[in-house]
């Protein structure tokens, strides 16, 4: 059952969507059934997508904000790490990349 029956929301007036305390979307549903939903962190960045065809994806960050980790229901995943200067110093990914930059 999704959160639009629960909710016994009417389509003929749209799609459903749900937000946070923060403005955040949080959920999603379309007139067709499929969904997705979404978490945040203390920051409002987008931590987890899952969606109904149960695909999802997960992302980490740093204090500044900036990307560290993001992996798939695929199984893809890549890393990042960053300098002071909030540059990217290093990379690596699932696929066996690895890159190093020096800034």
């Amino acid at each position: 059952m999704t959160k639009g029956q629960i909710l016994n929301h009417d389509f003929t007036k749209g799609e459903l969507r749900l937000y946070d305390v923060n403005g955040n979307q949080t959920y999603y549903e379309s007139s067709d059934g499929s969904w997705r939903k979404l978490e945040y962190d203390s920051n409002s960045n987008p931590t987890y997508y899952e969606y109904s065809d149960g695909s999802w994806y997960k992302l980490e960050y740093d204090t500044n904000g900036k990307e560290t980790y993001f992996e798939t229901s695929l199984g893809y995943w890549s890393k990042r790490e960053y300098n002071t200067n909030r540059n990217e110093t290093y990379f690596e990914n699932s696929d066996g990349l690895i890159r190093h930059s020096i800034w």
